[in-house]
C-alpha cells in the first residue's frame, strides 16, 4: 500500500482485497445517505430492482438483491453479536432502505475495524436520520466499551425560511461518532485560543505580583461526593470531599495556587500565563460550513477546519489516515497539509478527478506523485470500465482533456438530461482591449467553450452531424468527440466539413470546429487543438479566475 493513494471503486471490495490488517492510525468516514427524503419513506417495505452502483451525489442506498445478500451474509457468516443485531434490526425496521443502509454499513465497518491499528480511532460522520442505528452497529463491531464521544457539530445557525408553516425544530447539526479499537489510543485534546479580551474576561482577578488569575472550585459537588476524600486541611473539611488527595492539595497550596476566602473556604487559582487554551468539548460551534474560496460547490463537502481538528486530535505527523468515502477529498487535503500519509476511496470517477485537481491546485501534486488505483491506464482498461459502468467511463474520459462534466451531471440531475453535452472545456478567446493582453489591469477576459461528447461504442457519422447542431444550439465555438473505437471515414469527413474557428487572442490561428479523439490517442498524450489554456477546472467557474493581474499564467490552468 502506497502513500498518497486514491482508489476508484467499491470501498468494500477494495478494503477486502487491497488493504492489510492494522494499516491505519485514523479513519474518518462520511457515508452517503438520503436524509433529505421523508423519514417515513425510508421505512417503506419492498425489494427494489437491482440498481447500478451508488452515483455521485445520489446519497442513498436501497433494499435491493445486493443489499439483501449482504444482510444474509452478516446473519450467517459473522459473529453471534453481529448476526443477532441484524436479525433484531430486521424485526424492528423491516425490509427497506434503512435496513439496506445499515447492512451495507455494517459490512464496511467490520472491514474498517480490521484495518485500524490497535492504537487507532474511527470517526463516523452522520446526521440524526440514522445516527442512533449506526451507534448500535458501532457498539457491536467495536465494542460498546470503546465508544468515546458523540460529537455534535453545529453546521448552520438557522433553518432556511419556508413558505410552509414549520412543524418541527430546525435541523442545524450533524453527529460524529468517535470510537477506538482499544483503550490504548492516541488522543490530544484540541484547544481553542482565546482573544486578549476574552482572556482578560476569563482571568478577571489580579494578585499582588500582577498575575491575572481566575478561581474555580477545589471541592466536590454533592452529586460527586467521595467519603474517602473528606478530610480536614487548615481547619476546613468540605462536606462532600476534596477533588484530590491531601498530598496534591498541599502541593497546590505551597505553589500559591490555593485561595482562601474570608469564611475559610478554599478555591483553586488558575493563572492566565500558564493557560494553553480552552479545551474543546463534544459540542462544536466554532467551525462553519465551507464557503468562499474553500467551497467547491460539492453537496456533501465538509470544512477543512473540521477534518484538521479530528486529525490533529487523533494522529501524529507521519501517521496513516483513511477516508473510505472520500467525496471531494477534504480529508486527504487536511492529511496532506498536516504531513500525514493518506488513502482515499470513492466509487465515482467524478470524485477521484475532483480530488486530483484539488491536490494539484493546493499542493502542486501531479499524477506522478499520487498513486491512482482502479482507473484505466490503457484501452483494455477503458473498455472494461465502459462495460461495467458507462457513466463512470464518461467521467473518466472527460478528465483526460480536463473537461468539466455537464452541469446536469456534476449536480446529480437525471442521467440523459444533458441535451447531447457530456462536458465543457472553457478557454480564453479574447480580452476587452482585443490585443491579447490585459492592458492596464482593468480589462476582462472573454471566454469560449468547446462542448464534449463521449461515446464508448457504436459511434457513427450521425453522431458528428448531431454534434454540429449541439454546437450551434449551445453557442459554442467548437465540439470535441471522444470515442473508444477508431472513427470511421464518414465520421472524419463530417468533422472536416464542419470547418474551422478562430479567436482574436491567438492572432487568427485556425482551430477545427469539430475534433475526433480516440481514448487511445488521449492515453498516448494527445490533447485537443484549442486556444491556449484549458482553464475550466473541477471546482471553480471560469469567471472566478478573472482577476486583475497582468500575467496570463496566473489566469489559466495549463495542460
Amino acid at each position: 500500500m502506497q502513500n498518497k493513494t486514491l482508489y476508484f471503486g467499491d470501498n468494500l471490495e477494495i478494503l477486502r482485497k487491497k488493504i492489510p490488517d492494522e494499516s491505519f492510525d485514523l479513519i474518518y468516514l462520511d457515508p452517503p445517505f438520503n436524509s433529505s427524503r421523508s423519514y417515513n419513506v425510508l421505512f417503506q417495505e419492498g425489494l427494489r430492482d437491482s440498481e447500478a452502483q451508488v452515483r455521485a451525489f445520489e446519497d442513498s442506498w436501497h433494499w435491493t438483491r445486493e443489499s439483501k445478500q449482504t444482510f444474509d451474509y452478516l446473519v450467517t457468516k459473522t459473529n453471534e453479536g453481529i448476526s443477532n443485531l441484524m436479525l433484531a434490526l430486521e424485526k424492528v425496521i423491516g425490509h427497506n432502505d434503512m435496513l439496506a443502509y445499515l447492512a451495507m454499513m455494517t459490512a464496511r465497518l467490520i472491514e474498517l475495524h480490521r484495518v485500524l491499528k490497535k492504537t487507532g480511532s474511527l470517526y463516523l460522520h452522520c446526521d440524526p436520520t440514522a445516527s442512533h442505528y449506526l451507534k448500535i452497529v458501532l457498539d457491536a463491531v467495536f465494542g460498546k466499551e470503546h465508544f468515546r464521544n458523540e460529537i455534535i457539530w453545529k453546521r448552520q445557525t438557522a433553518k432556511k425560511g419556508s413558505q410552509f408553516k414549520k412543524r418541527t425544530y430546525g435541523n442545524s447539526f450533524d453527529s460524529i461518532l468517535f470510537y477506538t479499537k482499544t483503550d490504548e489510543y492516541q488522543f490530544k485534546i484540541p484547544l481553542i485560543q482565546l482573544t486578549e479580551n476574552e482572556l482578560e474576561q476569563k482571568f478577571n482577578k489580579i494578585d499582588e505580583q500582577g498575575r491575572r488569575y481566575r478561581l474555580d472550585r477545589v471541592t466536590l459537588p454533592r452529586m460527586m461526593a467521595r467519603q474517602n476524600l473528606r478530610y480536614e486541611y487548615k481547619g476546613y473539611t468540605p462536606e462532600y470531599g476534596w477533588m484530590m488527595e491531601k498530598g496534591k492539595l498541599r502541593k497546590l497550596d505551597e505553589e500559591g495556587r490555593l485561595y482562601w476566602s474570608k469564611d475559610g473556604k478554599a478555591y483553586r487559582k488558575y493563572f492566565m500565563d500558564s493557560y494553553e487554551g480552552q479545551e474543546v468539548s463534544n459540542v462544536w460551534t466554532d467551525i462553519f460550513v465551507a464557503s468562499g474560496d474553500e467551497s467547491l460547490k460539492y453537496p456533501t463537502q465538509k470544512p477543512l477546519a473540521l477534518l484538521e481538528r479530528i486529525i490533529q486530535a487523533s494522529s501524529n505527523e507521519g501517521d496513516w489516515i483513511l477516508d473510505s468515502f472520500c467525496g471531494c477529498g477534504t480529508t486527504v487535503v487536511a492529511a496532506e497539509k498536516l504531513n500525514r500519509h493518506w488513502v482515499g476511496i470513492d466509487i465515482t470517477a467524478l470524485a477521484i478527478n475532483l480530488i486530483k485537481h484539488r491536490l494539484k491546485k493546493q499542493f502542486d501534486l501531479g499524477t506522478k506523485q499520487i498513486n491512482l488505483d482502479g482507473l484505466p491506464n490503457d484501452v483494455n482498461g477503458a473498455r472494461e470500465l465502459f462495460k461495467k459502468d458507462p457513466f463512470e467511463f464518461e467521467y473518466w474520459a472527460l478528465d483526460l482533456i480536463n473537461a468539466m462534466p455537464a452541469q446536469s451531471k456534476s449536480q446529480g440531475q437525471m442521467r440523459g438530461a444533458d441535451r447531447g453535452v457530456d462536458g465543457v472545456v472553457t478557454f480564453i478567446k479574447n480580452t476587452t482591449d482585443g490585443n491579447g493582453k490585459n492592458g492596464n489591469g482593468n480589462g476582462k477576459w472573454e471566454y469560449g467553450k468547446a462542448i464534449v461528447q463521449v461515446k464508448g461504442g457504436g459511434a457513427q457519422r450521425s453522431h458528428i452531424a448531431t454534434l454540429k447542431g449541439d454546437i450551434e444550439r449551445e453557442k459554442a465555438e467548437a465540439g470535441i468527440f471522444i470515442t473508444l473505437e477508431k472513427p470511421t471515414q464518414p465520421m472524419i469527413k463530417e468533422a472536416v466539413d464542419a470547418g474551422i474557428f478562430t479567436t482574436p487572442i491567438t492572432n487568427k490561428a485556425e482551430f477545427p470546429k469539430i475534433q475526433i479523439l480516440t481514448v487511445d490517442e488521449l492515453l498516448s498524450g494527445h490533447k485537443p487543438n484549442l486556444p491556449q489554456g484549458l482553464i475550466k477546472n473541477y471546482y471553480k467557474e471560469a469567471k472566478s479566475i478573472e482577476k486583475k493581474n497582468n500575467s496570463m499564467t496566473q489566469k489559466m490552468m495549463m495542460f
